[in-house]
């Protein structure tokens, strides 16, 4: 546990208690007049409001959509099915300014939505609604879906040879045995869209802010530090609150109930109703998810002269007078991956030492370990980022102008995914494995590397390839630490789109394009690894 409370310590908790001091402190003593002003503050009021309601219309949306389709994943067994897992979960490792800016070409100016009906939807509060769905439908797909895909299904068999209709053993059976996934599924939807900050900066326009968007703009914008301060306490207390029951409902999911292979579970669609819900689901898939994707790519190659591509060349031109970068734009396609490839190995030495410590003790201490590890998942990236340019400016510390900064603040969104896809797996190793080898000899160290390593290597696979693909999209802290003549892929992205011109409207969607395929083919691959034991996601 020393190494990642260390590392968390240091790079997560320092940075936040450093931007929170400065914005509420005055004269080395604490000043909570200016909270009082924040939190008594009617337009502040009203973004909470409007925080709040956003994610809960983002959550019930999204579950309505996404419950389906984590049934068709679980119980129903077609061609493609490993293909389309992988396609759907694309969305959810993108950056969100790639997100913002695939439904910004939809239902934006000019997008399709508006050239076929003359409908725009930018601005509004249904295009942040389905840009959330786009985003997390996967979150509800994998984690949901991954336990009903091992819930023995002849338990709502028996139901019914017991004289039950199918919709009351489902309600009687299935749906109590899913409730803590579901549960934690939204959860996790509503903490990713309570902290929302490209999709609502993008899509909302002046018009909506999240606290998270408010934050930026009272950090970047105003330079109005006491009011960021109080802000990123109240997004911190609200994310803590959801994180004990996410951390609740997970260990009860993992006590409660007695699983199966989900190999066993999946058959073919049989009957109309089954087949209806399967091409239903594929239309809601490729409308929601796929049509999205496709704009992004036809915008790259739509130029003004016909379909080509101009804007990828462009990418690779020398920037000139007034140009948005002084290199390249496309060296920060290897930036990213440069970045994002240091930032794995931090994240999976980091996680699986956390997973480890996890999955040998036990007690409220390590609980309380758990869920201090999944906190930057929903604190403000805007307050991290910030918080390193404030803390991390002197000596032994002195990191501002260090490189190894990036690929820290990456690490700190990947290390949650790999104790989240590692530890299941290795609470699944037996210990009696662990003590056969102690009795023969074998030091800790090697009964790690000769029993836990060989189980336990797919699921370390899968782990390393979630934190690469979540580095590469990571972007609210990179804005703030990533250099001029080194951005990263979402970084340039951003750039591009805050300047006029059709030109850099159309490299933006080259780049996305770009950022897309990498993603597309790395989740590819860890199908092709994923087991079905590989954690929640």
């Amino acid at each position: 546990m020393a190494v990642p409370m260390a590392f968390f310590g240091l790079f997560f908790g320092y940075p936040v208690v450093a931007i929170v001091a400065r914005g509420l402190r005055e004269d080395g003593r604490w000043d909570l007049t200016r909270a009082v002003e924040v939190l008594t503050d009617p337009l502040m009021l009203d973004v909470l409001g409007f925080t709040l309601g956003q994610a809960a219309a983002s959550t019930a949306l999204t579950l309505a959509l996404a419950l389906p389709g984590a049934y068709v994943f679980a119980r129903l067994d077609f061609p493609g099915k490993r293909l389309l897992r992988a396609v759907v979960t694309v969305p959810f490792v993108l950056p969100t300014v790639v997100v913002g800016s695939a439904f910004l070409a939809l239902l934006g100016r000019g997008g399709v939505l508006e050239n076929a009906w003359g409908v725009r939807l930018d601005t509004s509060l249904w295009a942040i609604l389905l840009a959330h769905v786009f985003f997390n439908y996967a979150v509800v797909v994998r984690t949901v879906g991954g336990l009903w895909a091992q819930l023995d299904p002849r338990q709502e068999e028996a139901a019914r040879t017991l004289g039950a209709s199918r919709p009351a053993a489902w309600l009687r059976v299935t749906l109590p045995a899913l409730a803590p996934a579901v549960l934690a599924a939204a959860l996790m939807v509503f903490l990713f869209t309570f902290t929302s900050f490209g999709v609502v900066q993008i899509l909302g326009g002046s018009r909506y802010a999240t606290l998270e968007v408010e934050i930026y703009r009272q950090t970047a914008q105003f330079l109005d530090l006491p009011t960021a301060a109080v802000l990123s306490c109240l997004q911190f207390a609200a994310v803590g609150v959801l994180l004990g029951v996410h951390a609740w409902t997970v260990r009860r999911r993992e006590s409660a109930l007695r699983l199966v292979d989900a190999a066993r579970t999946a058959r073919r669609p049989r009957g109309a109703g089954q087949w209806a819900l399967l091409w239903s689901q594929l239309a809601v898939i490729a409308v929601l998810l796929l049509l999205p994707l496709a704009v992004l790519v036809e915008r790259s190659l739509a130029t003004p002269e016909g379909y080509g591509l101009l804007f990828y060349r462009e990418l690779t031109a020398e920037p000139g007078t007034g140009s948005t970068f002084v290199v390249p734009a496309v060296e920060a396609v290897g930036n990213s991956l440069a970045y994002a490839a240091v930032a794995t190995v931090i994240a999976v030495t980091v996680g699986g030492l956390a997973a480890a410590a996890l999955t040998r003790r036990a007690g409220r201490l390590v609980r309380g370990f758990d869920a201090l590890l999944m906190l930057p998942l929903g604190t403000s990236a805007v307050t991290v980022g910030f918080g390193f340019l404030i803390a991390l400016d002197e000596p032994p510390l002195d990191l501002r102008s260090a490189w190894l900064l990036v690929p820290i603040a990456q690490a700190l969104v990947g290390v949650p995914f790999v104790i989240r896809t590692m530890l299941p797996v290795l609470r699944a190793v037996d210990e009696r494995l662990r003590e056969a080898a102690a009795v023969l000899g074998a030091s800790p160290l090697r009964a790690w590397r000769e029993v836990d390593l060989p189980l336990v290597r797919r699921a370390l696979a899968v782990a390393a390839g979630f934190a690469f693909a979540v580095s590469l999209g990571e972007f609210g802290a990179t804005v703030f630490i990533a250099r001029a003549g080194t951005p990263t892929l979402p970084v340039a992205v951003a750039r591009l789109l805050g300047r006029a011109g059709e030109l850099n409207y159309g490299q933006a969607m080259a780049l996305s394009t770009i950022l897309m395929l990498v993603c597309a083919a790395g989740l590819l691959a860890l199908e092709r690894a994923r087991t079905h034991s590989s954690g929640e996601f």
